[in-house]
């Protein structure tokens, strides 16, 4: 296990009670959180979101992205079922950084798209990590999930790590004259699956 669970307290939240476990990695203490709805059962696959950091979007309400409306959609949709889980995978800007992840903005700004953007700044076009996620449902005792993401990178690196996904279950989020390069881009070179 790369993580460690902290501590969990109440959260209320406009869709109701959740509860929210704090995790730390053994190797940096850097923090992530799960956010767990109603009762989890061990065999039972739970509905679950694996949401990564994004500050612009979850918290400025950034249209550059679909973030904040995901985050907002994987919450409603969790509270609609009853019981879930949604990871907050604290790896800003796809593990780039938030400094990096506003110059990236700045690259766009002048013409790259985000992958380009990412490259010219020396990383890849996803350097995130999601077997810390993996290891935040072997520590509730999640094993079976239905999965809300549009990313077959993340179905593939949660399996690879021992999640059984039965489903996966597109986060629809409508485009706007300010993200529609930025859907195109995840579509055409990141291949996700921005349709049912």
């Amino acid at each position: 296990m790369q993580l460690v669970q902290i501590e969990k307290a109440i959260l209320p939240t406009p869709w109701g009670d959740f509860l929210i476990f704090g995790f730390e990695e053994k190797k940096n203490g850097k923090n992530h959180i799960a956010l767990v709805y109603g009762n989890i059962q061990k065999n039972i696959p739970i509905l679950a979101r694996v949401h990564s950091e994004c500050l612009t979007g979850d918290a400025f309400f950034s249209l550059r992205c679909d973030c904040g409306i995901q985050l907002e959609i994987a919450m409603s949709k969790i509270a609609s079922e009853g019981n879930g889980i949604l990871i907050y995978h604290r790896q800003e800007g796809r593990n780039i950084g938030l400094l990096n992840k506003i110059k990236a903005y700045s690259l766009q700004d002048k013409g790259l798209d985000t992958v380009e953007a990412n490259q010219k700044l020396g990383f890849s076009a996803d350097e995130r990590d999601f077997s810390l996620c993996a290891d935040i449902f072997n520590i509730l005792n999640i094993k079976k999930i239905r999965l809300l993401t549009n990313n077959p990178f993340k179905v593939k690196m949660l399996m690879a790590s021992g999640i059984e996904i039965v489903e996966r279950i597109p986060i629809i989020v409508e485009k706007n004259d300010k993200n529609a390069r930025y859907l195109k881009t995840k579509a055409e070179k990141m291949g996700h699956l921005l349709f049912k």
